[in-house]
């Protein structure tokens, strides 16, 4: 396992090696990619607010 982690370590920047014109493009939206990371942010937000929530209602002590 150690041996195929070292040799992708290796490989990787030669496989990363791609030609680029040295030019940005130009954005008119956001990258799908930037879409899904906000939407598993805030469901991450989501889901903890809702433990603690859960968690902090459970432990409340009635008088």
């Amino acid at each position: 396992m150690l041996r195929i982690a070292l040799a992708l370590l290796i490989a990787s920047p030669a496989l990363a090696a791609a030609p680029h014109s040295g030019v940005a493009g130009a954005r008119a939206m956001p990258e799908l990619s930037d879409l899904a990371l906000f939407a598993c942010a805030a469901f991450a937000i989501w889901f903890v607010r809702s433990r603690l929530r859960a968690r902090f209602r459970r432990d409340t002590p009635k008088d």
